[in-house]
Parts: C-alpha cells; sequence; structure tokens
C-alpha cells in the first residue's frame, strides 16, 4: 500500500499561463533521511505509508501520488533590485494541496525535482548541504513561532549534482499556505494582463485573505492586509537574529510566511550591518535593511494590484501609497512590542524604544552575542544576581553595568516579581537557534561521511528553543572567533 493524499488542488484549477504542467524526473535511488510525522500527520497523511519504498518514491519525485497535478508555477520578480520578467519554479513542482486537520489548505512541493519549462539553463536539481540547511532552519522557525514554510521530508537521491564539485543529490519535501509570490503578480502585470491579475488576487483573497471578500475595496484589503503580515512578519525575523540573505521580490509569500531559505542565517555577536549571503556584495539585504526592503517589495506589489484599485489611475496610486504608508507603523508596533516583551516589559512608557536602542548599540560596540544576550537578561531580570553571565558577554562588561541600572530602574515599574518575569522571558528570548557553525557542522559530516546523527541531534535541540537542555549545553554557545561563519551559499 502506498500513501494517500487527499488532494485538492485549487491552483491547478487557474488558466494554464499560470503554470507548467510537468512531472518530477525520476532519481535512480532514493533514500530517507529524515519524516516530519508530526507534520504528515497534521496533514491527514500517514507516516508510516509515507516512509516505506514506495512512499519514500513518492518523497523523491520518483513516483506520482494519485490526485496530484504536478506544475511548475510562473512568476517573475526583482532580483536585487533587477526586474527579470520570467523566473518561475525553475527546480520545483507542486504536486498538490491538501486540507489539513485544521481546515487549512497547504500546498506540497518538491524541491529538486528537475529540470521544468523555467529552469533557464539549471540542473532542477537540489544537493544535500540546502536540502538540510532548509529543513532545519525552516522547522527552527516553526518551533520558534514564526511563519514559515515546513518541511515534511527530505531524502537523497542515490544521484550526484554539479555545483561547484559533485555532490550527493536530495530532495526536500515542503509545505506552505501558498506559493503565491509578489513575483507571481509581477507576471502578469509586466504583461500588461489585467484578467489574470485580477483572478490571482481573487484566488489569494479566497484561499489568505477571505475577510477582503466582503470588504468595500476587496483588493485594496487584500493589499492591506498583506503589508499587515509582511510588517509583522520582518519585525519577528529581527527580533531571533534572522536574515533572510536573499529578499527579492519572487521570494516574499503574500500569505505571510517566510519561504525560500537560501544563503539565510541567524546573527552570532550582534551587528545590524550583518550579511551572510555570498551573492549579496553589497549589502542590500543585511540585518537592519530587511524592514526597507520588504516595503519596497511590498510598493512592487502594490503597483501590480493599482488596475484593480480603481479606474482612475491617481486615484488609485493614492489608494496605494495609503496603504503603504500604514508599513512603518505595523512594523515599529510589532518590533517595539516584542522588545518590551524581550525585556520584560509589560507596560509602555515613552523611552522604552531608546531604552532597547541603548542595549543594542552597546551589544554592537562590545560585540555581544545576540540570541545569549537576551537569554540571559532572563536570570538578570530575576535579580542583580543574574547580572555577572550577561555582563561576560561584553568586551567592556562595564558597558553592559551602565545600561542595566537603567532598565532596573525601569522594571521598578512592572508589576511582576522576579521568577515570574523571567520566566516569562524565557517564553520570548530563545536558548536555541540554528547557529551557523552548527548548520554547517552538520551538513559537513553528511555530505563528507553520509553521517546524519549531528543533523538528527541538531533538529532534536531545535525543536524546543526555548527551554533550558541542560544535556545540549553547548548548543546555546556561540562559535569561537576563529569558528565563525561569514558566508553562506544558494544551492543552484
Amino acid at each position: 500500500m502506498t500513501a494517500h493524499f487527499a488532494f485538492d488542488n485549487s491552483y491547478a484549477r487557474l488558466p494554464s499561463s499560470f503554470y507548467a504542467r510537468i512531472k518530477p524526473t525520476p532519481v535512480s535511488g532514493p533514500h530517507l533521511i529524515k519524516l516530519n510525522r508530526n507534520l504528515a500527520t497534521q496533514l491527514g497523511l500517514d507516516p508510516d505509508e509515507l516512509a516505506t519504498p514506495a512512499g519514500v518514491e513518492i518523497l523523491a519525485g520518483r513516483r506520482v501520488p494519485d490526485g496530484a497535478e504536478p506544475i511548475a508555477t510562473a512568476y517573475a520578480g526583482h532580483q536585487f533590485g533587477n526586474f527579470v520578467p520570467q523566473l518561475g519554479d525553475g527546480r520545483a513542482i507542486l504536486l498538490g494541496e491538501l486540507i489539513d486537520r485544521d481546515g487549512t489548505r497547504r500546498d506540497v512541493q518538491l524541491k529538486g525535482a528537475g529540470r521544468t519549462p523555467f529552469s533557464r539553463g539549471g540542473d532542477g536539481r537540489a544537493a544535500l548541504g540546502p536540502v538540510l540547511r532548509e529543513y532545519l532552519v525552516s522547522e527552527a522557525m516553526a518551533a520558534l513561532g514564526i511563519p514559515t514554510t515546513r518541511a515534511l521530508a527530505a531524502v537523497t537521491t542515490g544521484d550526484e549534482v554539479m555545483r561547484a564539485t559533485p555532490l550527493p543529490g536530495a530532495v526536500l519535501t515542503r509545505v506552505a499556505s501558498s506559493h503565491i509570490r509578489i513575483g507571481s503578480f509581477q507576471f502578469f502585470a509586466a504583461r500588461r494582463d489585467v484578467d489574470a491579475v485580477r483572478a490571482l488576487a481573487d484566488h489569494a483573497i479566497t484561499r489568505h485573505y477571505p475577510e477582503a471578500a466582503g470588504a468595500a475595496r476587496p483588493y485594496l484589503a487584500f493589499l492591506e492586509g498583506v503589508i499587515a503580515r509582511q510588517a509583522r512578519l520582518i519585525a519577528q525575523w529581527l527580533l531571533v537574529g534572522f536574515i533572510h540573505g536573499v529578499m527579492n521580490t519572487d521570494n516574499m509569500s503574500i500569505a505571510g510566511e517566510t519561504i525560500d531559505y537560501g544563503p539565510c542565517a541567524f546573527m552570532d555577536a550582534y551587528d545590524p550591518a550583518t550579511v551572510f549571503s555570498s551573492i549579496d556584495q553589497f549589502g542590500r539585504y543585511a540585518y537592519a535593511n530587511q524592514p526597507g526592503i520588504a516595503q519596497w517589495n511590498l510598493t512592487r506589489l502594490a503597483e501590480c494590484l493599482l488596475p484593480l484599485l480603481a479606474d482612475d489611475q491617481n486615484e488609485a496610486i493614492e489608494q496605494a501609497q495609503e496603504a503603504l504608508s500604514a508599513f512603518a507603523e505595523r512594523f515599529n508596533d510589532a518590533y517595539l512590542g516584542g522588545l518590551r516583551r524581550k525585556l520584560g516589559l509589560l507596560s509602555e512608557r515613552e523611552n522604552d524604544l531608546e531604552l532597547a536602542q541603548d542595549l543594542l548599540n552597546r551589544m554592537a560596540a562590545g560585540e555581544a552575542d545576540f540570541t545569549l544576550t537576551f537569554r540571559r537578561l532572563c536570570d538578570a531580570a530575576a535579580g542583580p544576581e543574574g547580572d555577572a553571565a550577561a555582563r561576560s558577554l561584553f568586551a567592556d562588561p562595564a558597558s553592559y553595568d551602565a545600561w542595566a541600572e537603567r532598565w532596573r530602574l525601569r522594571l521598578v515599574e512592572e508589576p511582576q516579581e522576579g521568577s515570574a518575569r523571567r520566566a516569562s522571558m524565557q517564553r520570548v528570548n530563545p536558548a536555541f537557534i540554528p547557529r551557523n557553525h552548527r548548520v554547517e557542522a552538520v551538513i559537513e559530516a553528511a555530505v563528507e561521511k553520509q553521517d546524519f546523527a549531528p543533523f538528527e541531534e541538531l533538529l532534536t535541540v531545535l525543536s524546543k528553543p526555548y527551554e533550558d537542555q541542560a544535556g545540549f549545553a553547548s548548543y546555546a554557545e556561540p562559535p569561537a572567533r576563529d569558528g565563525r561563519v561569514y558566508r553562506t551559499f544558494c544551492g543552484t
């Protein structure tokens, strides 16, 4: 018996210009690395059936399950600010959509499934390293409570892919609320196909923003909804030190999920100018630039929607500008609210942002680790005896002392007792993130030695990021200076 997928494929019912029908290219020897059994159950799938040889063949693209309608979706996009009118799924194939146990429609996509009409000369395959990175980081983001695509499974293919050197091939089965991107709208807008833009917007409203359907101006309400979700998402990224690395418009989901984990990473020492991506040579997508880039990308979405907002272009532009102007306030509210919670502040005071920014400035000057500083503040918030661990992270501990004195005066205004404050702060300040040197070590063990035990262990740690895990305490530590990883790479 093979795994049963109860597909209901709404995107494949859209006009044929939205996608290309293409089956995955078979691989020679699929082998299961990891199956996300909890996610499989949530999707209404039988994890035991998925783990059988027949199930693994589905996860590798060697067998197409009943009810699947494999497609590669079309989209365009601004890549590092330069518009490319046709991109599309060059190495990903959408098998279909499932309704999960909560009634949410979810895409099931194979990443690394072979060439498509959008491959632009690429091989359509994925190497093992990027598949493991996306599995680890996307599942870590989910455990952190940040909207994200999910990893259902990772398999090796038995075939090599050529990058700088031959590498073992792999396929990631990715699950998303949808794979509709800002670039999906740009694809049709660039062709002046207003009917297709409208059809895509109607589909997105039905799927992701049903409340917009009943609004006086549905397409404006849709735009406002996307802006609100993206503002909150980017704030969540910054609050955990996450850097996407390639925030092109084709890598921004209109569902408000983190998507397309390529050269992504989490900061170690705090520096707002941090860049990891090997292809981001000018720092366009640096940590601190992400809110501005998100608003720039959303402006491109608004441009696509102008013909739907009003018949008069000036009126449409005015509506779009008003919607876009809300981004900054929504982002700032989400970001400051998150900073308050990270510092143990439940009430609001006028100088809270200045207090938080002062800490960040001192962290940058003192090369303090972002994640560990906030985690150790949880103990410091319970009483001054907890200061020693936090201050030790600063090159000049006296800099921490000067800030902590101000912080304690602010905490006096809060109603919580020390132990309760510590507990509430620990719920928002993770102890464990997928530190880049750990991820690279996992990839090296898998690629060079076919050893997946480090992958399994790191995945276990990351599944409970807010819990102290005594047996894995070393995973909370930042790398030694000579062990830092400064560059990450795309998988193509």
